[in-house]
């Protein structure tokens, strides 16, 4: 499995056998430029896809045949689109997994009860949710996620287990972090791409061919066009003998510590 322990190691010896023919036969300096390269690559792979396991374990998805799937919304909760998202698992009697951004709970704390209250798993998302946040230190990550922890805690009584990675962007300081708060990272293996979808008949197309057993769905209740689509997928789902199931059930995991 490629990993970043596995792949420095690798790398090690790729590097020190190339000096030792660096110093017999003059390697050309492109060789170690490639090198590099191929390195940075690697690295920025492992970094941006949260499914690759690469510098931490992440589950994106249950190890099932049954025709069983989980949705998932990131950012909220905010007055725009949140509410209707919950009107909409209402009605189709759906429950789901909210990986809420503090900053934005902290401001919104009666829509934060109300996805709690209405029977959905809440998730860590960080609490800054930080266009810098893959840059900082562990440790001002952990107080990051601390700060979230501890508003989940004050306004639910929910000690919360599950957090999932800032834009699914991992890196050596987010594992500490993540280890030293006793969390376990949730990912996915279907990203709907609502944050950039202009269409909805395309986005509905997409997720209808994107459905699959054990699949972990991303999307975001911060987005117009996932209103739009979310009752219409839902029907669709179930019309094709899809249970949609609550992630901790899918999963067999607990999402909160006692």
């Amino acid at each position: 499995m490629l990993t970043f322990r596995n792949t420095n190691i690798v790398f090690v010896i790729l590097l020190s056998a190339l000096i030792v023919l660096d110093l017999q036969y003059e390697v050309p300096v492109l060789s170690y430029i490639l090198l590099a390269i191929s390195y940075s690559l690697i690295l920025f792979y492992g970094s941006y896809f949260v499914h690759s396991q690469f510098y931490m374990k992440a589950i994106c998805k249950a190890d099932t045949v049954e025709k069983k799937i989980a949705l998932t919304f990131d950012d909220g909760p905010l007055s725009n689109y949140t509410p209707q998202i919950l009107s909409i698992l209402e009605a189709c009697k759906v429950r789901a997994t909210f990986f809420c951004i503090g900053k934005n709970a902290s401001t919104h704390t009666d829509l934060l009860k109300q996805v709690h209250e209405q029977g959905h798993i809440i998730g860590s998302h960080s609490y800054s949710h930080s266009f810098w946040f893959d840059l900082l230190s562990s440790k001002k990550m952990e107080a990051d996620l601390q700060q979230a922890h501890q508003l989940f805690q004050n306004e639910l009584g929910l000690n919360v287990k599950w957090f999932r990675p800032p834009y699914g962007v991992t890196n050596p300081n987010l594992k500490k972090a993540v280890e030293r708060m006793g969390y376990m990272a949730i990912g996915w293996n279907v990203r709907s791409m609502d944050t950039v979808a202009k269409d909805d008949q395309v986005l509905l197309n997409k997720l209808k061919q994107s459905l699959k057993p054990g699949a972990i769905f991303l999307f975001h209740d911060t987005m117009a066009v996932t209103v739009s689509v979310l009752a219409d997928f839902i029907i669709y789902a179930q019309q094709q003998g899809y249970e949609i199931t609550p992630l901790d059930k899918l999963l067999n995991l607990q999402p909160y510590a006692d």
